[in-house]
């Protein structure tokens, strides 16, 4: 877990990041899926957290339409792998997803993180 993210609500919410890495389902990563492998790195950085999201239907830079109708399945369906942490962890995962993501896209916001914890 990011030590510098506490386990707490939070009042004035907490300064963080939210970094979205936005790839296709197909991407590869030195054999792996690529959203794996960016979840993979991000626990072995030691960050909060990260969550992978499939969407049914989207388009990028090719402004190629993937979908997951039937009559036009797509082996390639969006993904995003969602993390949140202190602004300091996420730059520290940067480098790592210069290298990684050679087709996609990357974007960070300055957000609040109001309730951080494990739950029961």
């Amino acid at each position: 877990m990011s030590e510098s993210l506490r386990h707490a609500v939070s009042e004035p919410p907490q300064p963080a990041q939210r970094l979205r890495i936005y790839i296709g389902e197909s991407d590869r990563w030195e054999g792996r899926p690529l959203y794996e492998a960016i979840v993979v790195r991000a626990r072995e950085l030691h960050l909060a957290g990260a969550t992978v999201l499939r969407g049914p239907m989207g388009f990028g830079a090719h402004s190629r339409i993937h979908t997951s109708k039937i009559l036009r399945l797509s082996e390639d369906l969006p993904m995003v792998v969602e993390i949140v942490d202190t602004p300091a962890k996420i730059a520290e995962l940067r480098p790592h997803l210069a290298k990684m993501v050679t087709g996609g896209l990357v974007t960070v916001e300055d957000v609040g993180v109001v309730i951080y914890s494990p739950g029961a």
